[in-house]
């Protein structure tokens, strides 16, 4: 294997079964496409299924495209309903929908818009579906983090998850996704006596997506005007995340990010996250929290 990790390091996918969150658009659909290109059977899990068909239209290989709105409890227990009925297994599941800077929005379960859906909706849809992963030796639950979840100033909100006293859209996006990271590393402690599931985060530093598209005006200009200087493509900001869902050596509970200045692009490599986000205290707290209000327990 190369010192610098590319895609043509991954290991050829024949016989897994892959479920990729938000797979018609962005690194979603890189990722997609890149596996079912190396011989995985991939379910795209997305919220437009017009745009989902359309996305696995352009995709040589083996998709299926599965209804699946993160921001409404209903939606993840019917896909996975729907998935248990039609998959003998999954090998690999990745968190990697996401909504990133929106305007204050509330989820049809009461939950603010970004909590409620990149984490609260991927604990609820990766509880209900792990049955499917813990049987399959070398299975797989890929968590997609940011690098806006590691400065020490983010924190878990335990007095106000869901910012009913204010709302700072970027500050609240940071919450979700150090919620995601917290969310893989105390999945992986609970997946650790089973030996067969891994747990394993991952973020794609800073590429060229249409993420930024809820951000202020005043954000995008300056994402614009600083982003050619530090960003990279979407073939590289998927790397972290393929490399995190395919390369044998990947350990339980690691981290995959750029290995360039700030971790803001280069090759996927192993990196740590803030230290908030390995407090195991704050870990468990947000685990009960988030098994309450979605009602999903996990069967650990």
């Amino acid at each position: 294997m190369s010192e610098k990790w590319s895609e043509s390091d991954i290991p050829d996918q024949t016989g897994r079964v892959v479920v990729v969150t938000g797979a018609n658009t962005g690194l979603g659909f890189e990722t997609a496409r890149i596996l079912a290109e190396r011989g995985a059977s991939v379910v795209m899990a997305v919220r437009d299924v017009v745009k989902g068909n359309r996305a696995a239209a352009r995709i040589e290989g083996d998709t299926t495209v599965q209804d699946l709105d993160l921001s409404s409890l209903a939606s993840v227990r019917a896909a996975a309903d729907t998935l248990h009925a039609n998959l003998p297994k999954i090998d690999l599941l990745i968190n990697n929908a996401g909504v990133v800077y929106p305007p204050k929005q509330i989820t049809q379960d009461g939950f603010e818009l970004q909590f409620g859906t990149n984490h609260l909706g991927h604990f609820a849809l990766t509880g209900l579906l792990l049955d499917l992963l813990l049987p399959v030796p070398g299975s797989r639950v890929v968590t997609l983090g940011s690098s806006s979840g590691h400065p020490s100033k983010i924190k878990i909100r335990f007095d106000d998850l869901q910012w009913d006293r204010e709302y700072n859209r970027s500050a609240a996006y940071g919450q979700s996704k150090l919620a995601n990271l917290m969310f893989a590393y105390a999945l992986q402690r609970r997946l650790e006596p089973h030996g067969t599931t891994i747990s394993v985060a991952a973020h794609p530093g800073v590429a060229r997506t249409e993420a930024m598209r809820n951000a202020t005006t005043a954000t995008r200009m300056i994402f614009n005007t600083v982003a050619p200087l530090i960003s990279q493509p979407p073939a590289m900001g998927v790397l972290p995340t393929l490399r995190a869902a395919t390369d044998p050596g990947v350990v339980g509970g690691q981290y995959y990010g750029p290995d360039g200045m700030g971790q803001f692009r280069g090759h996927p490599h192993v990196v740590n996250s803030g230290a908030q986000s390995y407090d195991i205290a704050d870990q468990d707290r947000l685990w009960a929290v988030s098994e309450e209000l979605t009602k999903v327990k996990f069967p650990l």
